[in-house]
Order: C-alpha cells, then sequence, then structure tokens
C-alpha cells in the first residue's frame, strides 16, 4: 500500500486529489496540509511513500518545503504546479523532488506518477530530462570543482553507466551500448546512487553535467 500526503492551499485540488486517491486499491491517504509549512511538519511526522505538494502555497513555497521533506525523510516528493516552466523544474529537481507535473494533467497521469515515485523512480520521460539538462547547462556554466571531486568515487564502469544515463539511454540501451546485463546495469544504477547521493535517474543525470563529466552537446 503507497502511504500519500497531499499539501495545496486549494480546497478544491485537495478534494479531487483525495477522491482519486481513495478509489485506489494500491493506495491511501496519510493525511493534508494546507500551506508548506504544514506540509513539511506533516511529512516529517508521518513518513509516507510520496508526497504530492504544490509549487505555490503560503508560509513556505513547494520548493522550499520538497527541500525540507526529502532532507530528513525518503519521502519522494512530486511537484503539482499551474507553471510549465523549465526553471521551476530545475529549481524543484535540485531541491530533492522527485517528479513534477502540472495541474492540469488528467487523474491517471497523476496517480501514474506516484505509483511510479513510489516505485523508487523519477517520473521526468528522456524528451524532459533532455529539456532539464539544456536549461541545467544554461543556467550553470562553469563545473562544479567539489562535484568534479567526487567522481573519483566512481569505478570505470560505474562512470560509463552513468554517462549513457547521462544521454538518455534506458537500463536495457546501456546494457546494450556496454555489453553488460540488465540486471548488472541496474546494480550499478543503485551504487551510483549511493555513491554520489542522488535519490533518483534524474538527479543523477544533473550530477553529472554539473560535475563535468559530461559536457553540453557531447
Amino acid at each position: 500500500m503507497i502511504s500519500i500526503t497531499v499539501a495545496d492551499d486549494q480546497p478544491l485540488m485537495r478534494d479531487a486529489l483525495r477522491s482519486v486517491i481513495e478509489m485506489q486499491p494500491d493506495m491511501e491517504l496519510a493525511g493534508e496540509a494546507t500551506d508548506g509549512r504544514e506540509a513539511v511538519q506533516l511529512n516529517l511526522r508521518l513518513r509516507p511513500d510520496v508526497a504530492v505538494v504544490d509549487i505555490r502555497m503560503p508560509k513556505l513555497d513547494g520548493i522550499a518545503a520538497a527541500r525540507e521533506i526529502t532532507a530528513s525523510t525518503r519521502t519522494r516528493v512530486l511537484i503539482l504546479t499551474t507553471f510549465d516552466d523549465d526553471e521551476y523544474v530545475h529549481n524543484a529537481l535540485k531541491a530533492g523532488a522527485s517528479g513534477f507535473l502540472t495541474k492540469n494533467s488528467p487523474p491517471e497521469e497523476i496517480l501514474g506518477a506516484i505509483r511510479v515515485l513510489a516505485a523508487g523512480e523519477a517520473l521526468l520521460a528522456p524528451s524532459v530530462t533532455t529539456r532539464l539538462i539544456e536549461h541545467v547547462v544554461s543556467t550553470t556554466p562553469s563545473v562544479d570543482q567539489a562535484l568534479a571531486g567526487t567522481l573519483q568515487r566512481l569505478t570505470p564502469r560505474e562512470i560509463d553507466v552513468l554517462g549513457a544515463m547521462a544521454r538518455g539511454l534506458a537500463n536495457a540501451e546501456i546494457g546494450k551500448a556496454l555489453h553488460i546485463g540488465e540486471g548488472t546495469v541496474k546494480t550499478h544504477v543503485s551504487r551510483i546512487f549511493v555513491k554520489i547521493g542522488a535519490r533518483d535517474r534524474v538527479q543523477a543525470v544533473i550530477y553529472a553535467y554539473e560535475s563535468g563529466l559530461i559536457a553540453p552537446g557531447k
């Protein structure tokens, strides 16, 4: 059973999310919050699998709330917003969120996103990841030397896998390119996450660019 919290200052949005979540046999709504500060307190107390958080809320916005929630729990944060903007996506993911959807997304898409995050994956598709990376490299023109120094934690094979991830390859494609099994790729990916402190694939891709492992356009 996937435990979920919802944080939104709009009663209608909370009601809509509550209704669709409570209809799912594999989900339970653990609690609701009406502002960002309440959202942080709620999630620190309940520690659900997934927190669905509005990006614009009183007292504390969704990005700041995501940062506090992910810093102290293993809860995965799905950001909902009325804005489909690269900067919002970038800031949300940098804050520790694992997914990003607009509020006009169909209910089945939001439910699917919750299941994806609960399974330990990130929400963004390769095309969205590419857009995100373009924004990252345009706003971060120089290599982060502190991150570059952490590359030595990775084995040569893990660096190969991370580089392939950064180019948008799925696990099966990475395995084919590197002539290793998909199960082995998954093992490498898990170890990479631990070594670089990434919660999911998207954050690992951002790391690959900001550490200088991958250069824009390569």
